[in-house]
């Protein structure tokens, strides 16, 4: 759907508010199932932030189960998600003994939700949180999957886990055995540099041939060191899944027979930073919208607020981008401002106060943590809207 219908459609909404594409969103997830190649793909919840719409991509065929991003998130989805949807394993470690308490009390959470470990120390404050009796609690492991070079001088990735080499997550899988409450159920492992890092950008030559070769080599060192990992861990203890993979990597990851299943989000709302892709192509289905406050001089235009910066190092990628009316950028010197953002370019001088300028976000979930609701455009007309977590009064950041 083109923003112009986007914009007919919400004519009545008044900015700031974010709208989904739902139209855009259900070709992003028929894409993400075809490129996963028939391996099941679990959703980042991270990448929506939006109960509604994380149900809707798990009832499409191809999705199952969950990645959340905290404990006490995977408990909130475990009590209001229905159970065919599938399992949810936390993606990161929790080491606040309340929400492991609370996991250890609920026999049916603690059937369906995993907890992501990657050292000794990790087990140690689970069962002392939990004690002794109840439920087994199904664990996890995170293998490193960061290309390290240069005999570890040379780190390319994620900083997550300290698991990097077979034998240290075979280690790792005897330490959960040895201890009586828990059980070893998986393996994930998140290629960062691979699924997270564009291959294709038009302005930057050098640096996408750099990332291209790094990307190539990351890929066969960690196929093979995956390979190895889950078979050490295999000789400890059998595995109900492997995953790895994210939205720009499914292809490559899909195709190592180690893996059982693949984990992407981001893919589902499409954000900026999901532009430059060689193997994929997918549909913005996220955006907000703000308001012309201002017309500070000619060719240039403010909107009321804007500053909705993404995690990640600080640049110009992180900042939010004005995709229409086109022909508007941000200003250099300023950027996106907290309670005002300036814009220049051609469209500028055509701009009333009051007209809305629609941006895009850079990131895919974080959209959802400044807005309570998501309204819902399909077929150019609004169908209902839906609380984000923040609109229903969560924060599990």
């Amino acid at each position: 759907m083109s923003i112009d219908r986007l914009h007919q459609a919400t004519a009545a909404l008044t900015p700031p508010f974010a709208v989904v594409d739902l139209d855009a969103m259900h070709a992003n997830t028929t894409q993400l199932v075809r490129r996963a190649g028939g391996k099941p793909i679990r959703l980042a919840s991270k990448s929506l932030r939006c109960r509604d719409l994380i149900e809707r991509v798990l009832r499409v065929p191809g999705f199952d189960g969950v990645l959340a991003f905290t404990l006490p998130e995977a408990l909130w989805l475990a009590a209001t998600l229905a159970p065919e949807l599938g399992d949810i394993v936390v993606g990161y470690p929790c080491v606040d003994p309340e929400p492991l308490r609370a996991l250890a009390a609920d026999e049916q959470a603690a059937a369906r939700v995993a907890l992501m470990v990657d050292g000794v120390e990790q087990l140690d404050l689970i069962c002392a949180a939990v004690g002794p009796d109840g439920p087994p609690l199904r664990i996890c492991l995170d293998l490193d999957a960061s290309l390290r070079l240069l005999g570890g001088r040379l780190h390319l990735g994620m900083r997550r886990s300290p698991l990097h080499a077979p034998a240290e997550a075979a280690a790792l899988a005897r330490a959960v055995l040895a201890r009586p409450r828990l059980r070893l159920v998986g393996v994930m492992s998140y290629e960062g540099q691979i699924a997270g890092l564009a291959d294709n950008r038009p302005d930057k030559p050098l640096l996408r041939t750099g990332v291209r070769a790094m990307q190539h080599l990351s890929r066969r060192e960690l196929a093979d060191r995956r390979h190895a990992a889950v078979r050490a861990v295999q000789a400890v203890a059998p595995l109900e899944f492997v995953n790895g993979g994210g939205t720009g990597s499914l292809e490559s990851t899909a195709a190592e027979a180690a893996v059982t299943e693949l984990a992407a989000g981001s893919g589902v709302y499409a954000p900026v930073l999901f532009d430059h892709y060689r193997v994929f192509t997918p549909r913005p289905a996220a955006y907000f919208a703000l308001t012309v406050s201002r017309r500070p001089a000619r060719g240039h235009v403010t909107v009321l607020g804007g500053g909705w910066i993404a995690s990640g190092p600080a640049g110009p990628d992180r900042l939010p981008t004005p995709v229409w009316p086109p022909g508007l950028s941000l200003v250099p010197t300023e950027g996106a401002g907290e309670v005002q953002t300036p814009l220049t370019g051609v469209a500028a001088d055509s701009l009333r106060l009051g007209d809305r300028v629609w941006f895009r976000h850079a990131k895919a979930g974080e959209l959802c943590e400044r807005v309570n609701l998501l309204h819902l455009v399909e077929d150019g007309r609004i169908v209902g809207e839906v609380p984000t977590y923040r609109g229903e009064g969560h924060a599990f950041l």
